[in-house]
């Protein structure tokens, strides 16, 4: 009778172990697959015209280096197996052959050349400035950014509005954490944006994913970028160069709205300005 319950006992324990297990491996599949759909290893397609074709150039290219990859290694692991000294294959003794240094010489330079010509018509877009709608002036500070529109002579800063709290791990963390300002960048759609970027103290880079570029933005030195977005909403980048301890402390927010709201906002700013 005592073995009897001591079996039971024992089989209650598997029992518990078990259960503990399965919950933990089910918890762990859950947090997994929760993972796995927020991860994204892939560039964002954007939001502008821009943005769709830097993104469709990077596929191009991408499968033009998944095929060679595919055909080297191809070649390369049906030579090491086919041709294997347990097979008692003897290996071909030769000094040169010129068509084979032809051929790999003429194969990769073509390769190049099918890869360089679209992608230097998108470079030559992205560099194309000119004839832009509105023109602002982006200047990174250790740690926040100055953006002044300079036809219409509107003029702010933008900082961070994540709590202390939040930043320390004494309160729940937002949705925005970290990416939220109390000042965003308002544009409008469908109009070209010239962007001139310079920094006041140190290097800084002015990204926001969803417009395909970034620029670097240098003490004394003045870099061009552009935009045109056709689609209204918030965006949100970061400083994507190290520059110093509250780096990570320096979002980017765009507000993009219709062309109206974004001609009351202006009217809206300059009056409060003038006032």
């Amino acid at each position: 009778m005592q073995r009897l319950t001591m079996m039971q006992r024992l089989l209650r324990l598997g029992a518990q172990r078990a259960a503990r297990v399965g919950a933990g491996i089910g918890l762990l599949v859950g947090y997994s697959q929760l993972a796995w759909a927020e991860l994204q290893f892939n560039m964002t397609p954007g939001i502008t015209e821009i943005s769709h074709k830097v993104f469709n150039l990077h596929m191009t290219i991408f499968w033009i280096c998944v095929v060679i990859g595919v055909l080297v290694f191809g070649v390369m692991f049906y030579s090491i197996v086919r041709h294997r000294q347990s097979r008692g294959v003897k290996p071909a003794v030769f000094h040169e052959h010129l068509g084979v240094e032809i051929t790999w010489t003429v194969i990769p330079m073509l390769i190049l050349i099918v890869m360089a010509v679209p992608a230097t018509k998108t470079l030559l877009e992205l560099d194309d400035t000119g004839d832009a709608d509105i023109d602002i002036l982006v200047t990174g500070h250790q740690w926040f950014w100055e953006y002044e529109y300079l036809e219409e002579d509107i003029h702010f800063y933008s900082r961070l509005t994540t709590p202390a709290a939040q930043r320390s791990n004494l309160a729940t963390k937002s949705d925005d954490y970290l990416l939220s300002v109390d000042k965003p960048l308002v544009l409008p759609v469908n109009r070209k944006v010239r962007f001139l970027l310079t920094a006041k103290d140190v290097i800084h880079s002015w990204w926001v994913p969803a417009l395909g570029w970034k620029k670097d933005t240098i003490p004394g030195f003045i870099n061009e970028a552009w935009t045109r977005i056709d689609e209204e909403g918030i965006y949100r980048g970061q400083c994507a160069e190290l520059c110093g301890t509250l780096h990570g402390f320096m979002p980017i927010v765009i507000d993009v709205r219709s062309e109206e709201d974004y001609d009351a906002w202006v009217a809206e700013q300059q009056a409060g300005e003038s006032a």
